[in-house]
């Protein structure tokens, strides 16, 4: 189409929409690769603005209901003028009386990869392509409609989810109700409409207000990086090794949640039974279920001993943070102020909370807090802004530090055992990267004779003919290809130069944890993360806490 309709409706001497004559600082602030945007548009009809970078500009379709991460949803997208690449960074007010008069917010970016070729796929009006965004991964299609272009000459289609581990149904699946804010600066809608409003550093002024209890809230994650934040602006969380679970607790029924999304309420009854006799109506805790050894660590090779009935320790649900509480949303209120929620509520619990446990916290001293957790065999720290609000999406205001280096890999293959072994010999694991699944690395090591009996069942059903990874793996022998969705985490000493890892060892299956979402895990300087972008208060009151977990 190119731009030329796009500038013949609008005028830019009104609307601070990007004309798109100039192509200086189209990739500000966007992701490199083909990106692709969803906005969220308040025009005379509520819509979402789905648009694939393609040919220059940005393809775009006006998506009514918005996307749905249930495959049966399949949305009606009406194809619309193409817009300039830069429009992909627009978030802002487009006055009353012009072209699509209304607000826009940024409500998901990253990139996206073909599937095929994409300018034939376009012009066939079957395209089908991975996203790789804060809300929106995995595999997608728009599907044009034959026979229902309009005399304006929009064009309707189709956006449907693919099925694959990215996919969900029921209340998950409606992620433009339970993630509504803007990518960007963390704003709704109403507060980017208010003229004097700017995007800003959250501080202490950010309270809690009135809200209905949301059926699902995304995960706030953390960067890795690779030292712990020093000053006083930062607290410092045991990092527990195991599951991230939500539970969502209304008027006595309780249901947990990976994740993404996938309900695991039957896998924890006593969890489940504790959180009934908490002092409160309704509530959405953020936590980890972990076993607890004697030592006061948690291990998640014992985690999965757990869930098959073989563990020797303790299983606790360590709840580190409070996103809603009696008709109450502290997404929006301070780190520390939710966590201060968060204590008086198990503190007036008691021990009726078991095995539900207050996550504790230092505040300052991140590099000591760290050393401290390494020498008594912790996986590593959480570092958080202790004036930050809850973003669901991975952000600078959690950071992550770990003492010895873990990483995911998507299980692509695996060798015949040898001698005396049983099962299988090692797994072929990998990681995305530019939309492709790179081979990581061989791991033999790590398993009993019982995971590896379950390993070989669960591989051999996923058998296919074709080497699932970009490149077939030199030296491996023999190998069975498997289809790539089960994701296993292991522990390495280093990466090598050619990105295999050296002397890894499986840990467990990540079945919380979707395949297209794993990446080789690399730490970024903690200087340049943790930079601060605006005014930080400092408490004068330091609590005294432990590092390690009350066992």
């Amino acid at each position: 189409m190119g731009l030329r309709e796009y500038r013949r409706k609008r005028d830019f001497k009104a609307t601070p929409e990007p004309s798109g004559r100039s192509r200086r600082g189209a990739r500000r602030g966007r992701p490199a690769g083909r990106a692709f945007v969803v906005q969220k548009h308040a025009a005379s009809h509520l819509h979402y603005d789905f648009r694939l970078e393609l040919d220059g500009t940005l393809k775009s379709w006006a998506v009514p209901k918005g996307p749905s991460l249930d495959p049966a949803d399949k949305r009606l997208a009406m194809q619309v003028e193409d817009h300039p690449i830069e429009y992909g960074g627009f978030e802002g007010t487009i006055p009353k009386g012009e072209y699509g008069g209304g607000t826009v917010l940024l409500w998901d970016r990253g990139t996206w990869e073909p599937a095929g070729d994409p300018q034939k796929s376009y012009r066939d009006g079957n395209l089908k392509f991975a996203l790789r965004g804060r809300k929106l991964r995995g595999s997608w299609a728009l599907v044009r409609m034959h026979g229902r272009q309009r005399g304006d000459g929009k064009r309707s289609w189709l956006l449907i989810k693919e099925r694959d581990a990215e996919a969900r149904t029921g209340a998950s699946a409606r992620v433009v109700e339970t993630r509504p804010k803007s990518v960007s600066t963390g704003r709704t809608l109403e507060r980017i409409a208010k003229p004097k409003d700017r995007p800003r550093e959250p501080g202490p002024t950010r309270k809690a207000r009135a809200s209905s209890l949301p059926r699902f809230i995304q995960p706030q994650l953390a960067t890795l990086v690779d030292a712990a934040p020093t000053g006083d602006a930062w607290l410092h969380e045991m990092k527990y090794d195991g599951y991230r679970i939500l539970a969502r607790i209304a008027r006595g029924k309780v249901t947990l949640e990976s994740r993404n999304g996938n309900d695991w309420t039957e896998k924890f009854p006593a969890i489940v039974h504790a959180a009934t006799r908490l002092p409160l109506d309704q509530a959405m805790l953020d936590g980890e279920v972990a076993v607890l050894l004697p030592d006061g660590t948690t291990s998640f090779q014992a985690l999965q001993n757990a869930l098959s009935g073989t563990h020797a320790g303790r299983l606790v649900y360590m709840v580190f943070d409070l996103l809603h509480l009696d008709g109450s949303d502290l997404t929006g209120a301070r780190l520390e102020d939710r966590k201060a929620e968060l204590a008086a509520l198990f503190k007036k619990a008691g021990k009726a909370a078991e095995p539900l446990r207050y996550s504790d916290h230092v505040v300052g001293g991140g590099p000591q807090v760290f050393a401290k957790a390494c020498r008594l065999g912790l996986e590593g720290i959480v570092s958080k802004r202790r004036d930050a609000v809850y973003r669901g999406t991975r952000s600078r205001d959690w950071l992550k530090v770990k003492c010895s280096k873990r990483q995911e890999i998507v299980i692509g293959g695996y060798t015949e055992p040898a001698g005396t072994r049983v099962g299988l010999g090692a797994l072929l694991g990998g990681v995305h990267e530019g939309g492709r699944l790179v081979y990581a690395g061989k791991i033999g090591t790590g398993f009993s004779d019982r995971t590896l009996r379950d390993l070989k069942a669960s591989l051999a059903a996923r058998e296919r003919s074709s080497c699932p990874f970009a490149e077939r793996p030199s030296g491996v022998g023999r190998a069975h290809w498997v289809k790539p969705d089960l994701v296993a985490e292991v522990s390495f000493s280093e990466w090598t130069d050619d990105g295999r890892m050296r002397h890894p060892a499986f840990l467990g299956l990540r079945k919380d944890k979707a395949a297209a979402s794993v990446v080789r895990e690399r730490p970024r300087p903690v200087a340049a993360v943790a930079r601060r972008t605006g005014p930080s208060r400092s408490p004068t009151r330091r609590p005294r806490v432990r590092v390690h977990a009350r066992a």
